[in-house]
């Protein structure tokens, strides 16, 4: 393959990523697809339905990952999650903070975005406040205080810190067959469930959850398949084109927005090129302003409130240190980690639960002391 066919490879990888981000805004934006907002309709009202919205997006995303595994479509051994340290102090820090401060912040990393696309300014200023925390979390000041503290605490797991490997021992079969067992019966139970219920049968709550799933498992296969490389022509190594990390890489919205941040500042800097990141942030950004435009629902935002200022500027950092501390918000964990069974995944999530459970707490203790 000559660095003519990288070069067009290339843009393939970018423009099919921005597309599959571009529906994952406009369907977050047309059906309210969101996970605080799902844990708030719990805590608050008792309301289960984007609960298992999220639900059934997970199983169709376990169950998609699974399938491109058994395919050969894709090497789950090469994803940005799979690793052999369970690193479950970052993790339930790092989501904890991410939980509590998205919370302050009026949503999570992709809610921030689909804000943004229909004119939230409030969330334009938390997705530039989250950009700058996250990046000095990925290589600044924070980031030197998290390397020496939180990310020291792991286990190593030899078979890798998933599922598989973690019950390979009790069950005397390799990892990887157990890995793809479990994705397929996991992610096919998931998705079972979450459709006994009537409700989910509704054509709103299947396009939010199987559409949120199923996005996720397109941009494993164009960061997996499409995008992979056997042999470059210039390194002569195999190389997943386009991803920051340098695996394979699907939807995620804490250091995506770092790396689009730095891109924009170092933009005559030629070694700062387009990822499959940034472009997925500007995708779900210009989904949302799509739908917003064609619904009417867009309208200009700002805060009301020295107060709501400093909640959501307090939000925005917390959110930019602990998505990368967790290695990932609630579509990044939440969904593209979760689809791979990784542990370090179920550790970030339930703690970004329990941290949004605690604001939440935190919030009507505060209403309730002013009354």
């Amino acid at each position: 393959m000559d660095s003519v066919n990288i070069e067009a490879l290339t843009r393939w990888v970018l423009w099919s990523s921005f597309a599959a981000s571009f529906l994952f805004g406009a369907l977050a934006q047309r059906t309210h697809f969101c996970t605080m907002g799902a844990i708030s309709d719990v805590v608050n009202m008792g309301d289960w339905t984007r609960a298992r919205q999220w639900m059934l997006a997970i199983g169709f995303a376990m169950l998609g990952f699974a399938v491109l595994s058994w395919r050969g479509d894709i090497q789950p051994g090469k994803s940005l999650y799979a690793s052999t340290r369970l690193i479950w102090l970052s993790c339930l820090i790092g989501g904890l903070m991410f939980g509590f401060g998205m919370v302050l912040a009026s949503g999570c990393g992709n809610k921030t975005l689909v804000r943004v696309g229909s004119g939230n300014l409030k969330s334009l200023v938390v997705m530039v406040v989250m950009g700058v925390s996250a990046f000095a979390t990925l290589k600044g000041i924070t980031g030197v205080l998290r390397v020496s503290t939180v990310d020291r605490v792991a286990l190593d797991m030899p078979q890798g810190s998933h599922l598989g490997g973690l019950l390979q021992g009790l069950l005397a079969s390799p990892a990887a067959h157990l890995q793809l067992l479990l994705g397929v019966c996991l992610g096919m139970a998931l998705v079972v469930a979450m459709l006994l219920n009537r409700d989910m049968r509704r054509a709103e709550n299947l396009l939010a959850g199987a559409g949120s799933g199923a996005l996720i498992v397109v941009m494993w296969w164009v960061s997996g398949s499409l995008g992979f490389v056997t042999e470059h022509p210039e390194t002569l190594e195999e190389v997943y084109l386009t991803t920051n990390s340098g695996r394979m890489e699907s939807l995620s919205f804490v250091a995506p927005v770092a790396y689009l941040l730095d891109w924009l500042m170092f933009f005559s800097d030629t070694s700062k090129v387009l990822s499959l990141g940034i472009v997925s942030v500007l995708g779900v950004i210009a989904g949302s302003f799509v739908v917003s435009r064609l619904e009417g629902s867009f309208r200009w935002e700002g805060f009301g409130s020295v107060e709501d200022l400093g909640n959501h500027l307090v939000g925005a950092v917390l959110m930019g240190v602990g998505g990368v501390t967790a290695m990932g918000c609630t579509v990044g964990q939440g969904l593209s980690g979760l689809s791979t069974l990784s542990l370090n995944a179920f550790i970030a999530v339930a703690s970004i639960v329990a941290g949004a459970v605690l604001a939440f707490r935190y919030q009507i203790w505060r209403l309730e002391r002013q009354l």
